[in-house]
């Protein structure tokens, strides 16, 4: 199973299209998880074109998003369990606001986002993953996202960086 993960597209805002980079991975994608800052609707509906969509909202997304979303979510993907939150709040890092939300789940990757940071590392025997971002890579040197191919013996997920949003 290939998934894709995304989060902080703040779509149309920061891109009025999907980069062709991303568009490129999510032609062959089978699921598509997004950890928050959607911005609008329409880009569920735009990512559903491709594959199965899910995800969470984030602090800057509409009341709308939340509602269909939710804030915190645990799912299981090809016998995978992956929590999904955005990692806003106070308190601590983003990474550790993310462990924190699934202290009692204990999953086996957690996918956040909020920093626009691509960042991957193991805490305690779970992975964290935040893909950065697609469409606003702010202070880092690329725009980036994920993809995690489920299906071999250590399923790691991967980040694909890129230049251009054009």
């Amino acid at each position: 199973m290939k998934i894709i993960l995304i989060s902080d597209t703040h779509m149309p805002r920061m891109a009025k299209r999907i980069p062709p980079r991303l568009a490129e991975e999510l032609e062959t994608s089978d699921f598509i998880l997004h950890a928050g800052d959607w911005q609008t609707l329409d880009l569920a509906d735009e990512l559903s074109r491709y594959a199965p969509v899910d995800g969470v909202a984030g602090n800057t997304d509409p009341p709308e998003i939340e509602k269909q979303f939710g804030r915190k979510k645990l799912l299981t993907l090809d016998g995978l369990r992956i929590g999904i939150v955005h990692g806003d709040g106070t308190g601590g890092t983003t990474p550790g606001r993310a462990l924190d939300a699934f202290k009692d789940e204990r999953p086996d990757l957690i996918l956040f986002g909020h920093s626009h940071i691509p960042f991957m590392e193991e805490r305690d025997g779970i992975l964290l993953f935040n893909p950065g971002s697609p469409t606003d890579k702010r202070r880092q040197p690329q725009f980036s996202f994920g993809v995690l191919e489920t299906g071999d013996g250590d399923p790691r997920p991967r980040h694909v960086f890129y230049d251009s949003k054009r």
